[in-house]
């Protein structure tokens, strides 16, 4: 028996009510990506009209960017005891309530308070575990899709709303884009409010490509430190963990750490200006989509291994172009289409990975503590780019280095091996 109306009309649709909570999860971090790109965006704006230094300003970047990732695994904790929609909604308001105050703020350790801690923490209660959690729990087919698109949502939403926030910024200021994020954080939260739902036994469904209804686990016995404590204490013994750890906190550096905070500025030192240099973000957070959505697809069908060994080489001979593009038109927009396609499509099959390793109902823990190698990786560029800069008045070493890790990541995936290098433990 379906106890929501809009359960009903879908089943009357023959549309499994999984897909509604994909679109509100989808919404719902499409627009808490924003949040998380805005600060690439109004990086030179803060230093023009406050006068702080590059690298005052990538302290408060790096310890967001570190807090998304190292919350993680206890968001995934906090979900599996308060449910989905609780968290999602503590989030939003968390974030939102961040960002307004720091309309008003005036001080550089203001700005460290708000964007670096306070956004940080809203950000992590949901990171990127929130999409591996939808997709283990409400599908058992199309899982590798699923995970793909979501993950699409949220690396292109921080990249699409660069140049959208970019505009504002230069015609009515920053002040004005960052409330104009704070009202769709606003309308994300209304959408979780009405869809949400935490389980498909919630509705009395069965997950998607399964029969019979569904029954919920028991609550996870123990403090939600534990449970996270306990699932790395568990992963931390088995190879396979530490592979994709290293490999994510690669992606993260390469990714939210150097091109999303930083890619701006180095543009500008070439003489490109700041619109059309978040134009060219956009531009990858549509190639993104793509490359992603594709990615969540070929995870469904192919190796993994060999998919992320192409994705960490392709992307480590982009960056080692970008320095020879003479940032040109031309050159920039090949960079884009190029880089864009593989931006994030390394988390389907790093999802798909940890839940064959550990088993569904572990699976957004471990994962979460694999996601914080990326966002410390991500937190290590955006300071060490940040400094480079002010210390060797150039990004470019770090455009090269990351490009090598990427490499060195690519040839480290595949040691993996076939067989699981762990057995699904049980949930505690």
């Amino acid at each position: 028996m379906l106890s929501s109306p809009v359960a009903a009309a879908l089943a009357r649709r023959n549309v499994h009510y999984g897909w509604a909570v994909v679109g509100v999860t989808f919404l719902t971090m499409l627009v808490s990506a924003g949040a998380v790109g805005a600060p690439g965006v109004l990086l030179l704006p803060l230093q023009r009209e406050f006068g702080w230094s590059t690298a005052d300003i990538s302290i408060a970047l790096a310890i967001r960017l570190l807090l998304f990732g190292l919350m993680g695994p206890f968001a995934a904790a906090l979900i599996n005891r308060y449910g989905v929609k609780r968290m999602v909604l503590s989030s939003l308001t968390l974030v939102s309530g961040g960002l307004l105050l720091s309309l008003a703020m005036r001080e550089v350790w203001q700005l460290i308070l708000l964007w670096g801690f306070v956004v940080g923490f809203g950000t992590g209660l949901t990171a990127m575990v929130l999409g591996a959690t939808v997709a283990t729990r409400w599908f058992s087919r199309r899982r590798g899709l699923v995970v793909g698109l979501l993950t699409a949502s949220s690396a292109t939403g921080q990249l699409v709303f660069m140049p959208l926030l970019s505009m504002l910024t230069e015609q009515m200021g920053w002040r004005v884009a960052l409330a104009l994020l704070c009202g769709l954080l606003w309308v994300a939260a209304l959408a979780v409010l009405a869809l949400m739902r935490d389980r498909p036994s919630d509705l009395g469904l069965a997950a998607y490509g399964e029969e019979g209804a569904a029954t919920a686990p028991p609550p996870p016995a123990g403090s939600v430190v534990a449970a996270a404590l306990g699932a790395l204490r568990d992963a931390s013994k088995t190879r396979v963990f530490w592979v994709l750890f290293a490999t994510f906190f690669v992606c993260g550096a390469s990714t939210n750490g150097l091109i999303q905070t930083h890619l701006i500025p180095l543009c500008v030192d070439f003489g490109v200006p700041e619109v059309r240099a978040a134009g060219l973000l956009a531009l990858m957070g549509v190639f993104d989509f793509v490359g992603t959505v594709a990615s969540g697809w070929l995870s469904d069908r192919y190796d993994n291994r060999w998919l992320l060994f192409w994705y960490y080489g392709l992307r480590g001979l982009s960056l080692l172009f970008l320095p020879y593009s003479d940032f040109t038109l031309y050159g920039l927009s090949l960079f884009a289409v190029f880089y864009g396609l593989d931006w994030i499509a390394t988390v389907p099959p790093t999802v798909r990975l940890t839940a064959e390793r550990f088993g569904r109902e572990r699976a957004n823990l471990v994962f979460g503590w694999v996601f914080a190698g990326h966002q410390i990786g991500a937190a290590c560029a955006a300071f060490g780019a940040g400094y480079a800069r002010s210390t060797l008045d150039s990004y470019l070493p770090a455009f090269f280095i990351a490009g090598l890790l990427c490499l060195g990541a690519a040839l480290l995936v595949p040691t993996l091996g076939r067989a699981p290098a762990a057995k699904p433990v049980p949930a505690t």
